[in-house]
């Protein structure tokens, strides 16, 4: 399993955070979603099939872009 927290800068209260885990929950592969508002990241635990590069592009998908 791999873990990643990202920085997500459009992120600005709780119910972006909400927003990001309904979306990163119904991909392939991801098995957990934590965010934290006060320091815009998002930390996404997953395994195959879903990436790095699948989650980055998710993010982006839905107006929440990853540094």
């Amino acid at each position: 399993m791999e873990e990643k927290t990202f920085t997500v800068p459009n992120i600005s209260c709780g119910h972006c955070v909400n927003a990001i885990k309904e979306e990163l929950n119904e991909a392939d592969g991801v098995a957990g979603v934590e965010g934290d508002p006060g320091s815009k990241t998002i930390k996404v635990k997953w395994d195959s099939p879903a990436t790095e590069d699948s989650i980055r592009a998710i993010l982006k998908e839905i107006n929440y872009p990853a540094e």
